[in-house]
């Protein structure tokens, strides 16, 4: 069997974002030893920050599920190099709690290595993200 290239992966990726019901389908496409990393104040927000393993992943998308309803998530750029995914979008979302609407542009620096995503970055505005949730 060969092994899925970057961008198979990350069609992927996307695609189960979008239409997985079970987190853990997500969760099957990153390296159980994942870098994820999406900044901003944990304290306020509670489903970014580090994130460790497949497990971590599916419980990064179960809190985004619970906790915000996506209105628009748009993918601008794809930027692939070898192992390299840079992905340029941006995305509106609501905060069930408050019903304050979060739109940002957003950029994802992930790295895809043997079928798997190793690494994950998330950079929006996360003033703008922490400001919804108060």
């Amino acid at each position: 069997m060969t092994t899925p290239t970057p961008q198979a992966v990350t069609e992927a990726f996307f695609h189960r974002i979008a239409t997985a019901e079970d987190v853990h389908e997500i969760a099957e496409l990153v390296s159980e030893n994942i870098d994820w990393l999406v900044a901003g104040n944990t304290k306020v927000v509670p489903w970014i920050g580090r994130k460790y393993g497949k497990k971590g992943v599916a419980e990064f998308y179960a809190q985004i599920r619970s906790q915000i309803s996506s209105e628009h998530f748009e993918i601008k750029d794809l930027l692939i190099k070898d192992k390299r995914v840079v992905a340029i979008g941006e995305l509106a979302s609501r905060v069930k709690k408050t019903g304050k609407l979060i739109e940002t542009e957003f950029v994802l620096d992930m790295c895809i290595e043997e079928g798997l995503i190793t690494r994950f970055r998330m950079f929006e505005d996360s003033y703008a993200v922490s400001k919804a949730c108060e």
